[in-house]
Order: C-alpha cells, then structure tokens, then sequence
C-alpha cells in the first residue's frame, strides 16, 4: 500500500486516503451499533453467567495469546485461561476448547493452555485443543464448523470482546462473553488503538476478504 501511494499523484493519494477512513468508520459505526444492540451478551463477571438452560454440553471458547519460550503462558492469556477455570469450577460450563496459533513447530498456544488447565484441576477428557485457531475469525469459524457448537461462552479480554461476539454472531455462532477484566479502566490506550484495526479488519474478513482458515473434518464435541 505506501508504494502504491507512492507512485499515484497527491490528488489520487488523498482520494484514496479519504475513500481508505469512510470505509474504516463505516466499518467501525456498524460493529460498535451491533454491540450496542447486544451489550447483553457481555455479562460482567462469572456469577452473573447463567447457562443453566443451556443444552450440554457447555463450552468454553479461550482464545489464544501469547506464550512465552520456556511454555509460560503470558498474563493475558493466563488471565483468559483462570477465568475458564472459573467458569468450569463453578459448573457454568462443562468443556473448554481452547483455541490458538500453532503454525510453528516452536510454537504452540493450544498446548500451553491445556497443560495449565489440566495442572489445574480441569479433567483432560474436558479439554478440547484446536490447534488452528489463528485468528479470531478463525476461531469462532472452526468452533462451528469444526467443532460442531451453535453455542458458546466466549472468554477473552473486555477490549477484545465485543469484536470477538460480532464475527461469532456472523459466523452462525450463538454466544456470550465474559470478560476477564471486569473492572477494567476502559480509557483509550495502545491496546485499544490497535483493537480499532483489527474491527476494521474483522469487518472487511466478513463481507470481502475472508482469511484461509483451516478446516477439515468435524470433529463434534461430546
């Protein structure tokens, strides 16, 4: 993109530029209007998760983040992962499907989070890994297709969230959101910079670009 910029004149730069932000907050306008119609969805706080009607079983969705070289996961994606805990704990959920980038043979969120849950208590026949969960939309995209869920408790950060539930509601996936932070000082930072681009990307994923996601044969969870 800045070397096509590069070569165009000024005029057809800043066109382009203009068309690149009216595309980018209409992206932004739409998704934060959906959430607003489905701030429900988001509850504050294990506790206040009711999935007692729920048909069984109930799943939790962890997405992944990142992991550190000696298999340490780092304090975000810990912080999704005690959350899981907490929702399996408190029998609001019956599975975990935790869900990351494993691309590299030196790199493997999915089985970092198993081990942490599994040294926690959590039965391993409750676990289930998706090793292909690389992005976001991917991963809501394989909770459905691959794993069968037309429901699930989506587990992640607030900021991340809201994004989160719009590509599962898109993608045909049914869920609710707990944030792990709660209590969160929600005021503009870098993490929520960055959160603005990758709304704009998880709209454009949905209507004109969908990533390569791995997809293979069902894998149903019992």
């Amino acid at each position: 993109m800045p070397q096509m910029m590069a070569s165009m004149t000024p005029r057809r730069a800043l066109s382009l530029t203009l068309a690149l932000l009216i595309v980018a907050g209409a992206a932004l306008a739409w998704i934060h209007h959906w959430v607003h119609r489905h701030d429900d969805r988001i509850v504050a706080g294990v506790e206040a998760l009711h999935t007692e009607s729920w048909p069984r079983p109930r799943v939790a969705v962890v997405f992944g983040a990142s992991v550190y070289r000696n298999g340490e996961l780092s304090p975000l994606l810990e912080d999704r992962v005690e959350t899981a805990i907490a929702l399996y704990r408190a029998r609001k959920v019956d599975r975990i499907l935790v869900s990351g980038d494993n691309r590299h043979p030196s790199y493997n969120e999915p089985s970092a989070m198993r081990e942490y849950l599994v040294t926690h208590a959590v039965a391993p026949r409750d676990v289930i890994v998706d090793y292909a969960g690389r992005s976001t939309y991917e991963t809501c995209l394989r909770a459905r297709e691959i794993f069968g869920l037309e429901r699930a408790v989506l587990v992640t950060q607030g900021f991340h969230l809201p994004r989160a539930l719009y590509l599962a509601h898109q993608l045909g996936l049914d869920a609710a959101g707990v944030a792990t932070d709660p209590g969160a000082d929600r005021s503009f930072s870098y993490q929520s910079a960055r959160e603005l681009g990758a709304e704009v990307k998880a709209f454009l994923n949905v209507y004109l670009w969908p990533p390569k996601a791995v997809l293979g044969e069902r894998e149903p969870i019992k």
